[in-house]
């Protein structure tokens, strides 16, 4: 809870408002800037199918997954990213095959720059 200083003491009432002042609009500059940029972050809202054989194929539908933001896309386990063969890529879905692995289940990854980002879709191999 924040204490608002006595009345009494205008010099502490006008310093202890203006570092509220200060720290709202320290919080207005800064705060929408990652938010703008989440904004354009790829984004994956679903795979199809959910399971199936080495060398068929998944459809990962989402936003911003054009080339220009998605370098690669994998199946990750616990140990490993095992990276899949691009069929077709535009900004709303990666078509991609089921890499060499063995059977078992995988998450989703695309690669975003230098960073692999696991995603909480997931994949079962047969």
């Amino acid at each position: 809870m924040i204490e608002v200083p006595d009345q009494t003491n205008s010099l502490a009432r006008r310093s202890f408002f203006s570092r509220l002042a200060l720290l709202a609009a320290i919080g207005l500059i800064v705060l929408p800037v990652p938010l703008l940029r989440a904004q354009d972050a790829p984004h994956v809202t679903a795979v199809d199918p959910t399971s199936g054989k080495v060398g068929d194929q998944i459809t990962v539908t989402g936003e911003n997954l054009g080339k220009n933001r998605v370098s690669a896309a994998f199946l990750s386990d616990a140990k490993t990213d095992f990276k899949a063969s691009v069929v077709e890529q535009s900004p709303e879905k990666i078509v991609m095959k089921v890499p060499q692995v063995p059977a078992g289940d995988y998450n989703v990854s695309i690669q975003v720059g230098n960073q692999i980002l696991i995603e909480p879709f997931r994949f079962t191999v047969q």
